[in-house]
C-alpha cells in the first residue's frame, strides 16, 4: 500500500506498519500484562533524522554487519544514541528483503527484559530498524574481542540467566512458538548492567500450536551452532534453539568460538571433559579459577543435556532453567537419560567436523 493510501485512511506509516502486522505472536488470554498485550509505540524517524544521526552511514559509524544487513550507531539531537539497521547497500536478494520484514514482524510482537526493543523505524528510500544503541557491544565482542579485559564470572552466569529466560520467553509465552534458529555470541547484545537481550530476528520462525516442526530449506544460521536434525534434514523446532544455546553455554563458560578457522570444534573439545566430570578444565583460563564452583557445575550440566544429538533427549527451556537452578537436583537431571555412546560422538564428528568447500572463509560465519 502507498504512503498516499495510507495517509488517507489517517494512519502514520509506522502505525500502519503496526496495525499491517497485527499481533499474532501475543498470547491473548490473561498471561500476559498489559503493557505486554498493548502493541508497541513506534516513532517514525525520517530519513533525514537517521542520515544526520549516522553522518550519513559514514563507515566509522558502522558497528555490525550480518548476513543481508548492516548496524550504524547514531546520535539523535536530543542525545540518545541510537542503532540503525539497514539492508546491506550490495543487497540485491529479494529474500533477505523478507527476512527483514519477518524480523520486523517478529519483533513487534515480543516484549521481554531479555529481548531487543524496537522503537522505531523509517520507511523512506528504504526499511530501517532503530533500536537503542547497546555501549557494551555484543556478547561476542565481550568474549572475543581484542580487550584485554575477560568478563567476570558473576557477569558471564547473569548473561547465562538471561539469555535462557529470553528463549524461554519466546518459545512458551508467545500466542505462536517463535523459533530464532540464530542463537549465537554475535546475536546477544549487552546493556549497560550487561543484561543480555537477544537479537537478529532474520531467520525467525514460529510455529502454530498444533504444528510439531517446519521443514526449512535452504539450511541458513550459522557454522558450530546448527542442530543435526537442522543441519542434515532442515528440522526446525524449539530444540533447534535448545541446542544452539548449549553451545552457547560452553562459549560463554569456555571462552572459545564454537569453531574457529582451523575448523577445531568447541563442542568436541568439550565433550570428554563433560562426560569425564572434570570440568574445570572448561573454565576460561582467564577467569583465573574465579568463579562460583556449583554454578560452572549447572551451567556446564545443562549444556551437556542442551547439546544431545537427538533433538528428543534435550530439555525444553523450561527444564534448562531449571537445570540452571537446582543442577543435579532437578526432575531432569534425575530421569534416566542415556550417556554419550561412541556412535554418538562419531554421528557429532560427521556433522560438526564440517566438511566445508575451500572457498568459503569460516571467519565469514562466526
Amino acid at each position: 500500500m502507498s504512503q498516499t493510501n495510507t495517509k488517507k485512511q489517517g494512519l502514520s506509516p509506522c502505525r500502519f506498519i503496526t496495525s499491517f502486522f497485527g499481533s499474532p505472536f501475543r498470547k491473548t488470554n490473561g498471561s500476559l500484562s498489559n503493557n505486554e498485550k498493548r502493541l508497541p509505540s513506534l516513532k517514525c524517524f525520517s530519513y533525514k533524522e537517521i542520515m544526520n544521526s549516522t553522518n550519513s552511514f559514514h563507515p566509522d559509524n558502522l558497528v555490525g554487519r550480518g548476513g543481508y544487513s548492516e548496524v550504524y550507531r547514531g546520535n539523535l539531537s536530543d542525545g540518545q544514541t541510537i542503532a540503525v539497521k539497514m539492508l546491506a547497500k550490495d543487497n540485491n536478494n529479494a529474500n533477505k528483503e523478507k527476512e527483514f520484514l519477518m524480523e520486523l514482524g517478529v519483533i513487534l510482537h515480543v516484549s521481554h527484559p531479555n529481548t531487543a526493543k524496537l522503537v522505531g523505524c523509517c520507511i523512506e528510500n528504504g526499511l530501517y530498524l532503530i533500536f537503542n544503541f547497546t555501549e557494551n557491544g555484543t556478547l561476542a565482542s565481550a568474549l572475543h574481542g581484542k580487550s584485554c579485559e575477560s568478563l567476570p564470572w558473576p557477569i558471564r552466569y547473569k548473561i547465562v540467566i538471561g539469555v535462557a529466560k529470553g528463549l524461554h520467553y519466546l518459545h512458551k509465552c508467545c500466542k505462536h512458538r517463535i523459533i530464532h534458529r540464530d542463537i549465537k555470541s554475535s546475536n546477544v547484545l549487552l546493556g549497560p548492567d550487561y543484561e543480555p537481550q537477544i537479537t537478529d530476528f532474520g531467520l525467525a520462525k514460529w510455529l502454530p500450536n498444533k504444528w510439531t516442526h517446519h521443514a526449512v530449506i535452504p539450511i541458513e544460521g550459522t557454522f558450530g551452532y546448527l542442530a543435526p536434525e537442522y543441519f542434515m534434514h532442515g528440522i526446525v523446532d524449539e530444540k533447534t534453539d535448545v541446542f544452539a544455546f548449549g553451545v552457547l553455554l560452553l562459549e560463554i563458560v569456555t571462552g572459545r568460538k564454537p569453531v574457529d578457522s582451523s575448523t577445531k570444534n568447541l563442542l568436541l573439545w568439550a565433550m570428554p571433559h563433560m562426560e569425564s566430570g572434570d570440568i574445570a578444565k572448561l573454565a576460561d583460563p582467564k577467569l583465573e579459577a574465579n568463579y562460583d564452583a556449583e554454578q560452572l557445575q549447572r551451567v556446564v550440566l545443562a549444556a551437556s543435556y542442551c547439546v544431545r544429538q537427538t533433538s528428543v533427549w534435550r530439555p525444553s527451556m523450561s527444564e534448562v532453567l531449571e537445570l540452571l537452578n537446582k543442577g543435579h537436583k532437578s526432575e531432569i537431571a534425575r530421569t534416566s537419560i542415556p550417556k554419550f555412546s561412541s556412535d554418538e560422538l562419531d554421528d557429532y564428528s560427521m556433522v560438526f567436523g564440517y566438511d566445508i568447500p575451500e572457498d568459503i572463509d569460516l571467519e565469514d560465519y562466526l
